[in-house]
C-alpha cells in the first residue's frame, strides 16, 4: 500500500517538468525585459558640456527661423552650421543625441541649462534694449521658454 502513494504517472511527471520548464521561460523572460535598455557610448562621444552647446545653438537658430529674424534672401542652414562649428557630421550628432536622450532625467537636466541660457540671455537682450528706452518684442522672457503654455496663438 506504502508503494502505491509513491506511485506516479509517466504522464503526470512530464506534465510537472513541461510546467516548471514553462515557468522558469516565463520568470526569465520578466526578469529581463525589466531591465533599462542600454544604448551604447557612441565611438566619437562629444562631451555633455559640448552637447548642451550645441544644443543651445540649434534651440537659437531655430527660433530664428520661427520668428523670421533672419533675410528671407539669407536663410539659415542650421544642421551644416552646427557641423561646421563643432567639427561633427550628422552621424555623429544622431548618435550622440540618442545616447544622452536615453538617459531621460540627465537628458532633462541638459535641456535645462539650454533653457537657463536661453533666459539668461533674453534678460541681457532685454536690459539692453530697456536702456535704449526700446521695447524687446516678442516678450521671450514669458511664455516663449515656458513649456506648459501653447507656443502658437
Amino acid at each position: 500500500m506504502a508503494n502505491d502513494y509513491f506511485l506516479i504517472d509517466n504522464d503526470d511527471v512530464n506534465t510537472i517538468v513541461m510546467k516548471k520548464i514553462i515557468l522558469t521561460f516565463c520568470f526569465a523572460t520578466i526578469l529581463f525585459s525589466c531591465q533599462k535598455a542600454v544604448i551604447e557610448k557612441p565611438e566619437k562621444q562629444i562631451d555633455e558640456a559640448v552637447m548642451v552647446d550645441i544644443l543651445y545653438d540649434l534651440s537659437l537658430m531655430e527660433a530664428i527661423k520661427s520668428q523670421n529674424l533672419s533675410d528671407s534672401d539669407n536663410t539659415i542652414n542650421s544642421s551644416g552650421y552646427i557641423y561646421k562649428k563643432y567639427k561633427i557630421d550628422s552621424i555623429q550628432f544622431v548618435q550622440n543625441n540618442k545616447f544622452y536622450a536615453s538617459d531621460v532625467d540627465n537628458y532633462k537636466k541638459m535641456f535645462d541649462k539650454v533653457k537657463s541660457r536661453l533666459e539668461n540671455e533674453a534678460n541681457k537682450l532685454d536690459t539692453i534694449m530697456k536702456k535704449k528706452g526700446e521695447k524687446l518684442t516678442p516678450n521671450i522672457t514669458s511664455s516663449y521658454l515656458n513649456p506648459d503654455q501653447p507656443q502658437v496663438k
